[in-house]
């Protein structure tokens, strides 16, 4: 494979998990640094709120090309020396197929930062991660990730099939739509999420470099349908295994559960190696890569390299806070470090690798403690069509009498959680509820998380990017 491109891509972890600080780490040491592009509107106006500590988000919104926008956002959400701690969060808007003027340049913004920051004073690559289940912010948040230069865009969790293409367009200013899936829509109505770059920059649009397209897949099927059955084909993959942390892809066939509950993968589940190295497209290996030997037949069988999450999520550039750092590392240590493929907990369908931590919404008498409340952040909420042939939106994890309100199933709900909120709760954002709580943490991870001491440097409690890489990348 071509030289130029990365052996090591950080993965993009949870809200905020992966942001600016661990992706400017990666990317200076010449691998692929990458925020996650998840809510990033959301990170933006409450880091503001809390006062922007080491005035990293004004610094990089002086440099956005629309200054009006930048002194709007500003004038409505920063707050000299931070909130009190049990005041609430102003909300952004939600997301909708007609997104408002604000929750437009809120979009476009947020990604502006956090890229523009990931960037700032190194030549690295760096790359951002979306979900393409998250389709109403996906286009504007993608052309904000843009305007600030990223290298690679990198989408899983769904098939974005049109996403190459429309790449190409937003590089030429040009505005792109994009099908809306949508529940008990037939073929004949068509739902459309636009976006026009003209309109985020209140005047002409700029030519922008086009980012490579990595698609996020499991399975050799779907990247052979996005190498070749589309018009403008994606540039290359990232083969992620059921091992790896966050969503994961359902099994292949009939659902069927462990006895602890989780999803059971088989042959059906393993990737032909073969037939994505006919493919002719660079390709990553991610999942339970945690040395340089694994590396090493990781580069044998084909690939260009390997995405790895796990151990990047605990070092100390990270934005998990450093006392959950800590208690992983040390249960990790202490050979109790586990995580539970969760098949309800996220709204968004997919399963979903929970970390086994005392306090968090992982723990069934915390969850259960919670109360639903109204979705107000509404990331994996999905769309559906009304009788009337209007659009609305639900969530399994809302209260359910909303959720059954909406044609919803009761059963649906069970079990949901709130990841939205849980994972803003993670990095140090979480909303205050309407009762005074401040919403719980919920935790994911890999599976390689029972190993993640193995980074630590004898004597040493935590250990930096620098270290993960310099443990990864085999000897010449």
């Amino acid at each position: 494979m071509a030289s130029h491109f990365p052996l090591l891509i950080q993965g993009g972890m949870g809200i905020a998990v992966s942001d600016w600080k661990l992706a400017r780490s990666v990317s200076v040491a010449g691998h692929l640094g990458v925020v996650s592009g998840t809510a990033l509107d959301s990170v933006m106006v409450r880091r503001l709120q809390l006062g922007d500590p080491g005035g990293h988000t004004r610094r990089a919104l002086a440099h956005y090309p629309v200054p009006t926008v930048a002194d709007s956002i500003l004038d409505r959400y920063f707050i000299e020396g931070g909130k009190p701690a049990n005041q609430r969060f102003i909300q952004t808007p939600m997301g909708c197929i007609a997104p408002s003027g604000n929750l437009l340049n809120l979009l476009v913004a947020s990604n502006f930062v956090e890229v523009h920051l990931a960037r700032e004073g190194h030549s690295g690559p760096v790359g951002v991660n979306y979900m393409e289940k998250i389709q109403a912010p996906l286009l504007a948040s993608i052309y904000g990730s843009m305007l600030a230069g990223v290298d690679y865009v990198l989408v899983g969790a769904g098939i974005p099939r049109a996403l190459p293409g429309l790449l190409d367009r937003l590089a030429d200013g040009l505005p792109v739509d994009m099908r809306l899936d949508v529940k008990g829509a037939s073929g004949d109505d068509h739902h459309e999420c636009r976006f026009d770059p003209e309109e985020a920059m209140h005047g002409a649009a700029p030519t922008l470099e086009r980012p490579m397209f990595l698609a996020i897949v499991s399975s050799h099927i779907l990247a052979t349908m996005l190498a070749t059955k589309i018009d403008v084909p994606a540039d290359g993959f990232i083969i992620e295994a059921p091992v790896a942390g966050g969503h994961n892809a359902p099994p292949r066939g009939r659902l069927q559960l462990s006895e602890a509950g989780e999803p059971v993968y088989g042959e059906r589940d393993v990737p032909d190696m073969a037939a994505i190295r006919d493919l002719g497209l660079p390709f990553w290996l991610a999942g339970g890569y945690d040395d340089a030997d694994q590396v090493r037949e990781a580069l044998e069988l084909g690939a260009t390299g390997v995405q790895v999450g796990t151990p990047f999520a605990f070092c100390e550039e990270s934005g998990f806070d450093s006392d959950v750092k800590r208690r992983v590392l040390e249960l990790s240590s202490n050979g109790t470090a586990t995580v539970y493929t969760d098949p309800v907990a996220s709204p968004s369908g997919y399963p979903f690798k929970v970390t086994d931590l005392e306090g968090t919404l992982s723990d069934p008498g915390v969850y259960a403690e919670r109360q639903r409340e109204r979705c107000e952040l509404g990331y994996l909420r999905t769309a559906y069509q009304k009788d009337d042939g209007r659009l609305g939106w639900r969530c399994p994890a809302e209260p359910v009498e909303d959720y059954v309100r909406k044609g919803g199933n009761d059963d649906d709900a069970i079990g949901r959680k709130c990841l939205c909120n849980a994972l803003l709760a993670n990095v140090g954002l979480g909303q205050v509820q309407r009762g005074g709580a401040t919403e719980k943490a919920l935790f994911t991870s890999g599976d390689m998380v029972a190993g993640v001491e193995r980074f630590l440097q004898p004597g040493e409690t935590s250990y930096t990017a620098a270290e993960v890489i310099e443990r990864l990348v085999p000897s010449s």
